[in-house]
């Protein structure tokens, strides 16, 4: 089977956080001698996401996390997609409340908060390559702002888990991680190789990194998974490693096409005390990019 290298970048702008400025930062790590665009999204189309690669999930999902996730917090505006955290002026109520149910997200009585998560699963997936995400992130308080991928032939975590950028804090200390996991002998139980560089790594060098543009970089391929952070290597994980227990039948997930996930969270189980000042947070993202290896 012929192998794909893909390459995906994401930009986000500051400047009336329009991508439109996005022209005077690299747009790329990628050398183009090597590396062939083979698939891109670049949101030069305002409104909502093309439905034929991506889909947006609705409702509180995942990790106890705060927000609402809706379709009208993601839009593609001036050449970007922009993933809006707000907090709601007017509370509604949330439509899976259950008086009696002691299970989240049933014990939520009204919404708060509102984000976006979307995702290309079973329109888009991806095995091998190089991604690369360019993006510039929300940093404050409860921020949780994510780009990942899964795998869809199992359920979580044997289906495997790659993290190539996530933001939060730790005991009340921001970092940024670069993950991955994969399946144990008990469900919904992983194991990861996960590490946490804190947030003060990266602003002692430029106190104006979370102003500015960065590249995400993943490396992927049948031997390991290397995470970079503007060409520093954050984390690798080795496919030897990275075995399912019995539950996964002892596969190995990361040899197997995978989907992505762009999302903003809030608060939950590892955002943290969210900033009601801080609102709206914008996460933005100026295009995807696919490239594969001449």
């Amino acid at each position: 089977m012929k192998q794909l290298i893909y390459s995906i970048t994401f930009v986000t702008t500051f400047m009336h956080f329009s991508c439109s400025n996005a022209q005077e930062l690299p747009n790329t790590s990628t050398n183009h001698d090597e590396w062939e665009l083979v698939w891109s999204d670049e949101f030069n189309t305002d409104g909502l996401l093309d439905s034929t690669v991506w889909n947006y999930e609705v409702g509180f999902q995942r990790n106890h996390e705060d927000q609402w996730n809706q379709p009208k917090n993601a839009y593609c505006k001036d050449g970007c997609l922009v993933i809006e955290a707000r907090k709601e002026k007017k509370k509604r109520k949330n439509p899976s409340y259950e008086p009696n149910s002691n299970q989240w997200p049933h014990t939520i009585k009204e919404v708060t908060y509102t984000s976006a998560s979307v995702n290309t699963a079973k329109k888009k997936n991806f095995l091998y390559g190089r991604f690369e995400v360019r993006a510039k992130i929300p940093t404050a308080s409860g921020a949780w702002p994510a780009i990942w991928l899964l795998g869809e032939d199992m359920e979580w975590p044997s289906n495997g888990e790659i993290d190539i950028m996530e933001f939060y804090r730790k005991q009340g200390i921001p970092h940024i991680l670069a993950n991955a996991c994969w399946g144990t002998e008990k469900q919904y139980v992983a194991k990861w190789n996960s590490k946490a560089i804190p947030f003060t790594h990266f602003t002692d060098k430029d106190s104006q990194w979370a102003k500015k543009f960065h590249i995400w970089r993943m490396d992927w391929d049948e031997e390991s998974i290397r995470i970079y952070l503007d060409d520093e290597l954050l984390n690798e994980i080795k496919q030897s490693e990275a075995v399912n227990g019995t539950l996964g039948n002892s596969e190995q997930p990361f040899k197997k096409p995978q989907y992505f996930l762009l999302n903003l969270a809030l608060g939950g189980d590892n955002g943290g005390i969210i900033d009601d000042k801080a609102f709206p947070m914008r996460y933005y993202i100026d295009y995807v990019r696919v490239y594969q290896k001449k």
